[in-house]
């Protein structure tokens, strides 16, 4: 079992152990907070699922129907998360509002305390675990996971500080009001993660320290290149895609060009690893030295 899918594995059983623990003392205490984050869990149970899934597909090979992998499945997995943490939201507001218009019935808020600390402390854990995972091995999945962990710890922090008040005032306005705060906060999450999946889907460029990287590599090699233009590159998954079209002088051999364009490809995948790099190449004509130019000319 490889570390991503382990630990999705592991994220998945705790979270149906929380999501069975709040549902249950959530209707015994009567606390609408505790019972919103139990839906929050169940939210957290399909996307888990969800990244469980992707992270498994992902790392299967390219074949003859998917020659680029199957990375982009942990984009509809991001998708997922987001959807489901929407629907979440709807049904944490409504429930908020009809307590908020009826009023709230008695609320036990040691019993309603007992989950939110359990899932704080586990979330934390979860969470930190899952982020380290997933800079190892570039998942999307697990990151879109993780920030949803994140999130999850912030929101036990204000069921907990909500059902305090409750005990303290004996004011049961703050249960629902803090159910509402945890729904905008669902909101926001389930923004985040779609666009995080959205701009992979889109085929948004590597980020620009990952692209000064590549054209520090380039650089590098200036004395056995032209220029260079036509750079490309994007995600899918775990996987960056990286092509350019590479101008050498005409006069070289293809052997002796070919070698250059071993060389920069392995360069590039020492400072992106796992890295598909493509490269073409195309005799100097004197139209595409401006890329090379320019870099050299902004230094690192």
């Amino acid at each position: 079992m490889t570390g991503p899918v382990r630990i999705a594995a592991i994220s998945l059983s705790a979270t149906v152990g929380l999501l069975a623990l709040k549902l249950v003392l959530g209707i015994i205490s009567g606390s609408i907070a505790v019972l919103s984050d139990a839906i929050d869990s169940a939210t957290d149970l399909v996307g888990g699922t969800a990244a469980l899934v992707s992270v498994r597909v992902a790392v299967w090979p390219a074949d003859e129907d998917h020659p680029y992998g199957h990375g982009k499945v942990e984009s509809i997995s991001a998708s997922v998360a987001a959807t489901v943490v929407a629907i979440g939201c709807g049904f944490v507001v409504f429930q908020a509002v009809r307590r908020l218009v009826q009023g709230s019935p008695e609320i036990d808020v040691v019993v309603g305390l007992a989950p939110m600390v359990a899932a704080a402390v586990a979330n934390v854990v979860l969470a930190y675990y899952m982020r380290r995972e997933a800079r190892r091995s570039h998942s999307l999945a697990l990151a879109s996971e993780s920030t949803h962990l994140q999130t999850n710890v912030v929101q036990a922090m204000a069921v907990i500080a909500g059902l305090a008040v409750v005990g303290i005032t004996d004011e049961r306005l703050f249960d629902p009001l803090v159910a509402l705060g945890l729904a905008a906060y669902m909101a926001w999450t389930a923004v985040h993660l779609a666009r995080q999946a959205l701009s992979e889907i889109m085929d948004v460029a590597l980020p620009d320290d990952e692209l000064r990287a590549i054209h520090d590599v380039i650089a590098a090699h200036s004395d056995d290149i032209r220029g260079f233009h036509r750079l490309r590159s994007r995600r899918a998954g775990p996987t960056r895609h990286v092509d350019m079209h590479l101008i050498v002088d005409p006069q070289r051999t293809v052997e002796e060009a070919h070698t250059v364009c071993d060389q920069i490809e392995g360069e590039i995948r020492d400072h992106l690893p796992g890295a598909v790099v493509t490269i073409h190449l195309e005799p100097d004509d004197g139209r595409y030295r401006g890329p090379l130019e320019r870099i050299l000319h902004e230094g690192p």
